[in-house]
């Protein structure tokens, strides 16, 4: 269970970080079903836990702010899931999980981490620009949306040495 040899929850960006436990799937599922349309289950956040992810959730006054999830095989890494909690938007948070994320990676030698983000959420997409993200391709209809389906680009950073 986040097996990680990388304290993220040591002082400076990274303060109110710590390793997603099975006890906050209430608190992660109450953010997450405020932030999408078509939100994760229950059931996923439990299968990423038990299938040893990088789960991280960010804290303040004891409330679940936001949280992230990164798979890790061989020298890849995937950012799977990353939320702030409604309300608490354009505060860093999702800079700071990302930060976060990025650092596990590279702490396992990730040679390029991946993502994928729909369109429709700009805030996201100049996020990962800004920390270094490419736009590599698209995936046509990857997310389930109102009229639909709807596609999604795919993101890629490469982590140098």
């Amino acid at each position: 269970m986040n097996a990680n040899p990388v304290d993220v929850s040591s002082p400076g960006p990274l303060t109110g970080l710590r390793p997603m436990r099975e006890s906050d799937l209430d608190a992660v599922m109450a953010v997450e079903v405020r932030a999408y349309p078509f939100p994760w289950t229950r059931g996923i956040f439990r299968d990423c836990l038990r299938a040893g992810y990088s789960m991280w959730v960010h804290e303040r006054g004891g409330a679940l702010l936001g949280y992230g999830v990164l798979s890790v095989a061989a020298d890849e890494a995937h950012v799977l899931n990353l939320c702030t909690a409604s309300g608490h938007e354009g505060e860093g948070l999702g800079l700071r999980m990302l930060q976060a994320l990025l650092k596990i990676a590279r702490s396992r030698r990730v040679q390029r981490v991946f993502l994928e983000v729909r369109p429709s959420n700009p805030r996201a997409i100049a996020l990962y620009q800004r920390s270094g993200f490419n736009e590599i391709g698209r995936r046509p209809r990857y997310y389930p949306a109102a009229g639909g389906r709807e596609d999604a680009i795919v993101m890629a950073m490469e982590l140098l040495d």
